[in-house]
């Protein structure tokens, strides 16, 4: 009967981290697919051929970004033109390069933060040339950052959202001890937040820390935010448990980082060379 109990106890506490595995799994895939730095999906019809393009919103400036179309027949041309972004400069012209069955251009790079404005226009068979995007596409160039630091902050942040999940769980549930993994949640924020985070800002933009009060960067203060409500949820149960802190905690912390990654990041203003943050751009 004891070792029943125990195993029920064992199977619950499985359930419990799965089901915290499930929602932070959804929320990432939702963040990644929403913002504005996913490859902007392009579905076309060319006679009687259908195509899918991904067209890039996010590079790493050492070296050019290639565009590639995957269109078998040579009576299909391209062109591609750019210009930086925001600016009002005229549109650089670029034609496509046929390499077997895609057809192949290249945007210059950019400074990191730096974006270009581009489009990309189809002749086939003859007729007039159409936008294969229906408007314009922004891309955002980023430093490069050494996996040493881009790995642990990857893993750090997504651990901190699976076990902050698992928090929220056992407190709602008034029989399973809350605290470790509330304290847990705290570490893991900290040091993939707060602490190997602005250290890939840094080498991605050029800046440790561009949120609040320096900066409106979404990205920096969500995380700011997130911790926040944890330190709350942690000082409230010293002493007396407060369950209801850290589900609002790990509530908090599924919204907050569930709004698309990149979100009002950084971007170069090019007449002036600075970075700013807190930009709101048109993406597909």
């Amino acid at each position: 009967f004891v070792y029943s109990i125990i195993n029920l106890r064992r199977m619950k506490s499985f359930f419990y981290w799965i089901i915290a595995l499930i929602i932070t799994l959804a929320a990432a895939v939702y963040q990644r697919m929403t913002g504005p730095t996913y490859p902007a999906r392009i579905q076309l019809k060319l006679g009687e051929h259908q195509y899918s393009f991904q067209l890039p919103r996010s590079h790493t400036n050492t070296e050019n970004c290639t565009i590639n179309l995957t269109i078998p027949d040579t009576s299909v041309h391209a062109l591609l033109q750019y210009k930086r972004y925001p600016t009002n400069e005229e549109y650089s012209v670029v034609s496509f390069r046929r390499e077997g069955e895609t057809l192949v251009a290249e945007l210059p790079s950019q400074p990191p933060a730096g974006k270009l404005e581009y489009s990309i226009l189809l002749t086939a068979s003859g007729q007039p040339n159409f936008s294969v995007s229906g408007g314009p596409v922004i891309i955002r160039f980023k430093g490069a950052v050494p996996p040493w630091v881009l790995i642990p902050h990857i893993f750090l942040m997504f651990f901190s959202m699976w076990i902050s999940n698992l928090a929220g769980l056992f407190a709602l549930n008034r029989k399973r001890p809350f605290r470790p993994a509330m304290v847990a949640t705290m570490v893991l924020l900290f040091a993939g937040g707060l602490i190997m985070g602005p250290i890939v800002q840094k080498y991605a933009f050029g800046a440790f820390w561009t949120g609040f009060p320096f900066g409106y960067d979404l990205t920096d203060n969500k995380t700011l935010i997130a911790f926040i409500f944890w330190i709350i949820a942690w000082a409230g149960n010293r002493k007396k448990e407060r369950r209801g802190l850290v589900v609002l905690a790990a509530v908090i912390q599924i919204l907050v980082f569930s709004i698309p990654h990149s979100l009002l990041g950084s971007e170069l203003k090019y007449e002036t060379g600075k970075v700013v943050t807190g930009m709101i751009s048109c993406y597909l």
